[in-house]
């Protein structure tokens, strides 16, 4: 089975690793939570990972920057999401609604 232009695009690799990052930004908040409050440390792991979830979501950023060639306003607010707790939920939602719109006018 071969896999679609736009599954093997920037943008789709963005949105793949949005979620994720925005998952990983919460558990290093609650984490932060259970250092303050508990002898429990999970910090120095998940935020280990929650780093690099987020210098991948920032490369793939930017070469979805380049190769989509969007517009500076749109880059800049897929950035201000990924550093908002719940904001890479929203940049997950935002690129797969416009894969789908991509996927339909390919297909129409």
């Amino acid at each position: 089975m071969q896999n679609s232009p736009a599954q093997n695009s920037a943008a789709h690799r963005l949105r793949l690793v949005s979620g994720p990052e925005g998952l990983s930004f919460i558990l290093l908040l609650v984490g932060v939570v259970l250092k303050s409050t508990t002898s429990f440390n999970p910090v120095p792991v998940l935020g280990w990972v929650h780093g690099m979830l987020f210098i991948a979501y920032v490369a793939f950023l930017y070469l979805a920057w380049q190769k989509q060639r969007w517009d500076l306003k749109k880059v800049a607010l897929l950035f201000v999401l990924s550093v908002l707790p719940t904001g890479g939920f929203f940049a997950e939602r935002m690129l797969a609604k416009e894969e789908k719109g991509q996927l339909a006018v390919g297909t129409a």
